[in-house]
């Protein structure tokens, strides 16, 4: 049973382009890129699988956790 898992999870998990900004079923990012009537400059991408930032987040969120660091800015002010 865990060949047949192994042999169905391998192929979704090569599935995705490794691009800029994350993990997306395409190389490249259609991003439309345009400047509105001010001026003002915008740029709208396509939505990745999972987003470098994303990852980045979570990991450091779980490695904080096992290691039971205290957050940065705790809720009840400095401890002494």
């Amino acid at each position: 049973m865990k060949k047949y898992t192994l042999l169905f999870l391998l192929p979704i998990f090569f599935a995705g382009c490794f691009n800029e900004r994350g993990i997306s079923l395409r190389y490249y990012n259609d991003c439309e890129e345009y400047y509105d009537v001010q001026g003002y400059y915008h740029k709208r991408c396509d939505k990745n699988l999972a987003d470098y930032s994303e990852i980045k987040s979570e990991i450091t969120s779980d490695v904080k956790s096992i290691l039971f660091i205290p957050d940065e800015n705790p809720a009840n002010g400095s401890v002494r």
